[in-house]
């Protein structure tokens, strides 16, 4: 079962409940300033099954507007949405004027589950890989800030999530037909994972990649980097940067030096 909510807290969590109020604050901040100038801003959150994604759009969007916040978690596609342009679905989406929203998984499904399942062919595979660069850049020019979080976690704390949501009754929705897969393809996971970074990693779409075996930590980290990458300068001072160690922009190394799970 999940830790009692009402049990005494020790000063560590103390300080971290202090951390995550004080950088929720700054996100409020930036909301504001947000909403009164009309700005856009899109939130991708990608990563590993059981990396974390829903926690951590939670501690996100906890404090800010209901009304202009939206998070989007699309079903598969139906039978007609399968003929349509790819990402003709997630398009309608898109935020307004003022508005922010989260995509928890989005176009990026192509490059990861409906590769590693078969869900689409290799040729539609490298038209995305080759395409989503361009229609990112097509929306940054639009006016939409953009933001692509990449939440990786190890094989080990995967199994462990993986477990406890078939083991605990508060967890149960959050089990999913695919579940077994992540670790039976972890290998292939992580391939379709490598080409995507490299592909699709652009200077003015980066991917920022999250080490989320330890959550507050990660969390924490996601909300200072939000802060700095979508606030003024005058709010983002009120914010100390992201543990490196924790969150970083990816570059190709990160493949091979071990900040990225094998």
């Amino acid at each position: 079962m999940s830790k009692d909510k009402d049990a005494p807290k020790d000063k560590d969590d103390t300080d971290d409940l202090d951390d995550l109020e004080r950088h929720q604050l700054a996100l409020i901040h930036w909301q504001q300033q947000a909403m009164a100038a009309g700005e856009k801003a899109l939130i991708i959150f990608e990563g590993r099954d059981a990396a974390g994604k829903d926690g951590s759009i939670r501690v996100v969007t906890e404090h800010l507007s209901v009304r202009s916040t939206r998070v989007i978690a699309l079903p598969k596609p139906s039978d007609r949405q399968r003929t349509q342009w790819y990402v003709q679905r997630y398009v309608r989406h898109l935020p307004a004027a003022g508005e922010t929203v989260i995509f928890n998984r989005s176009w990026y499904n192509r490059a990861g589950v409906e590769r590693v399942m078969g869900f689409a062919t290799a040729d539609e595979i490298e038209t995305f890989l080759r395409d989503v660069p361009a229609f990112e850049q097509m929306l940054l020019e639009s006016g939409l800030k953009i933001v692509k979080l990449f939440l990786d976690v190890s094989k080990d704390e995967q199994a462990q999530r993986l477990l406890e949501r078939k083991t605990d009754p508060l967890k149960v929705l959050k089990s999913s037909p695919l579940d077994e897969a992540a670790q039976l393809k972890w290998d292939d996971y992580t391939e379709a994972r490598d080409e995507m970074l490299k592909r699709t990693h652009t200077a003015n779409a980066p991917w920022i990649c999250v080490k989320a075996d330890k959550k507050k930590r990660a969390r924490i980290a996601i909300l200072r980097h939000l802060v700095h990458a979508l606030a003024p300068a005058d709010i983002a001072a009120e914010v100390d940067a992201p543990d490196p160690d924790v969150l970083f922009a990816f570059e190709p190394a990160a493949l091979k030096d071990g900040r990225l799970e094998r």
